[in-house]
């Protein structure tokens, strides 16, 4: 049962990370549209950045402390 969540939140840690990284390709694209006054893709990021990208940049935040934790408190227990 363990072994199973730890699978599940590992492809969805996975997920994560394609979703915040296509989101910075997406802003960087729309960025240069919008210097070229092609408005849509930057009013669209801006639209979904507070329900999409927001929380997908704080899970892997977390995720990364969360690991750095276990790592740690491992490392401390095997001493």
């Amino acid at each position: 049962m363990l072994q199973r969540l730890k699978g599940t939140l590992d492809t969805l840690l996975v997920i994560d990370v394609f979703v915040v990284i296509a989101g910075a390709l997406w802003f960087g694209v729309a960025v240069l549209l919008h210097s070229r006054s092609i408005d849509a893709p930057l009013t669209l990021f801006q639209t979904l950045w507070e329900p999409l990208f927001t929380p997908a940049i704080g899970l892997l935040m977390a995720a990364a402390l969360l690991n750095g934790a276990v790592g740690w408190w491992q490392r401390r227990a095997q001493r």
